[in-house]
């Protein structure tokens, strides 16, 4: 048996320093919504692309970027993600338009298309099987707590200072980070085959494409020229990814990963869980600011229930997993999940804030408990030569899947709130709540309020959907593995990062 990295804890610490920076960034982004409108100008199309233009930079490039990982190195590519995220980041802090600001959210994409496979593939490698779910365990609550600080620390920082003062933050952190990872871990590579061009080309555009349609999508129509273009390139360009993949002696992806039912079971419940999730959680957002009346940093500590709900029952979810197998956690885990969204689909204009934190703890305490089942159960298919691709495709399915959630929900979020305001409503008002709220008059602005809840109930029901489907997948394709309690070492692993 290899010995362990004396080490390892300590790498664990870099590790979770550097995804701190994406998952504050993400959090805050969401409670800067208003400013942004307020002092941007930003349209509701605009502030959809400010979110979407980092998530499909993100999801084309993640697979080349775990290839570029696993064949250049880890901590390498780990670094050069940390530098290009702060970068962007004080790029961020300088944008005058929102076009601009949409600009710079696509170069912290880059960044984090290599930030984010060489923190799985480096804990990947460094831990053993037997100490590996607690690793990861440790991971996401650190995470958590990152999540819980971010929009407390944002919200007070939108109070005091302009907008772009959320984008400071991810710059200390992105700095130490790199020097830590510099200091700390060591490099690691898988094996030093030949280059994949024609793999990272191909993969890259289809996965650009598809996800660039998806965003379309609710503007122009499923039915549009531009919409069905990027469906039909990327059908081409993945269907030629897979063939060339299948037959080329170096793949960048080896196929035969999704051949094994944990790792692909696992991979399809992410992709139905972060679809169900992502819409949801950023309409909430809108909720607490618009409907609610809360100032940013009311917002931000409005979501600490879900944070720590989840904190709490991620040590839960270790010790489900120990006891009765990852496959249990996991779907408890999805069912709780959607049990969450089916509160949120009962919440009426009325209800104010009490019903929506139940909801919260609902959600968090699934989230918690599947986390270390989800990503657990990837990472521990996975050869660990290909740890930077493997935890690419991981990461790839949740942003797919969030994607397809921002641009789908919000949709079906924007025709649930059009069909609840009256056809006599100003064309502005029907079209989002904050173009309503600052027309400035406080009838429509009562009738614009309840038309959002309304909305937010009816899209809550996706999440109901996507959880339980998610969990059906699960319980029908993951394969039950021995308990870990006994020391046996396990195939299953977790990730439902935040």
């Amino acid at each position: 048996m290899p010995e362990r990295d004396p080490r390892r804890w300590l790498i664990l610490g870099v590790l979770c320093l550097s995804m701190l920076v994406v998952v504050v960034d993400n959090m805050v982004l969401n409670i800067a919504i208003p400013a942004l409108i307020r002092d941007l100008g930003a349209s509701t199309a605009e502030i959809q692309w400010i979110i979407d233009a980092y998530i499909l930079v993100f999801a084309g490039l993640l697979l080349t970027a775990g290839a570029l990982s696993d064949r250049h190195g880890r901590r390498r590519g780990l670094v050069i993600g940390l530098v290009l995220f702060g970068g962007a980041s004080l790029l961020a802090t300088l944008s005058q338009t929102a076009g601009h600001l949409i600009a710079t959210r696509g170069l912290m994409g880059v960044g984090a298309a290599f930030l984010m496979p060489g923190t799985l593939s480096i804990l990947t490698t460094v831990f053993d099987d037997a100490e590996r779910k607690k690793a990861i365990a440790i991971w996401g609550s650190v995470l958590m707590v990152g999540a819980l600080g971010g929009p407390s620390l944002g919200g007070l920082l939108l109070e005091h200072f302009w907008w772009g003062s959320v984008f400071l933050m991810n710059i200390p952190i992105a700095a130490l980070g790199v020097l830590a990872a510099l200091v700390i871990i060591p490099e690691s590579r898988g094996p030093a085959g030949r280059p994949d061009p024609v793999g990272a080309l191909t993969s890259t555009i289809g996965m650009t494409a598809l996800v660039w349609a998806v965003i379309s999508a609710p503007a122009t129509g499923w039915g549009s020229a531009r919409t069905l273009g990027g469906i039909a390139i990327a059908a081409v360009a993945l269907t030629g990814f897979a063939l060339w993949e299948r037959h080329t002696d170096e793949p960048m992806l080896p196929l035969a990963l999704f051949r094994d039912r944990n790792f692909a079971g696992a991979s399809l419940s992410l992709v139905l869980l972060s679809f169900s999730a992502g819409g949801v959680m950023l309409a909430l957002t809108q909720y607490v600011q618009f409907v609610l009346g809360y100032p940013p940093l009311r917002a931000g500590f409005a979501f600490v229930p879900m944070i720590i709900s989840g904190l709490i029952f991620n040590g839960v979810g270790v010790v489900v997993d120990k006891r009765f197998g990852a496959r249990v956690a996991l779907v408890l885990g999805l069912l709780l999940m959607g049990g969450g969204f089916g509160v949120l689909a009962s919440l009426g204009p009325d209800d104010g804030y009490p019903t929506l934190a139940f909801a919260l703890v609902v959600i968090g305490a699934g989230s918690g408990i599947a986390t270390p089942a989800a990503v657990g159960t990837l990472l521990g298919a996975l050869p660990k030569e290909r740890a930077g691709v493997g935890s690419a495709v991981n990461d790839t399915v949740q942003q797919i899947g969030a994607a397809l959630s921002v641009a789908v929900l919000g949709s079906v979020l924007t025709t649930a709130y059009r069909a609840a305001m009256p056809g006599g409503a100003p064309a502005a008002a029907r079209d989002s709540i904050g173009d309503a709220l600052r027309l400035g008059d406080p009838a429509l602005a009562r009738v614009a309020r309840d038309a959002f809840v309304d909305a937010i109930a009816t899209t809550s029901w996706v999440g109901v959907v996507g959880g339980v489907a998610a969990a059906i997948v699960a319980a029908a394709v993951l394969r039950p593995v021995a308990p870990t309690g006994t020391g046996e070492p396990s195939n299953v692993s977790t990730n439902m990062a935040a």
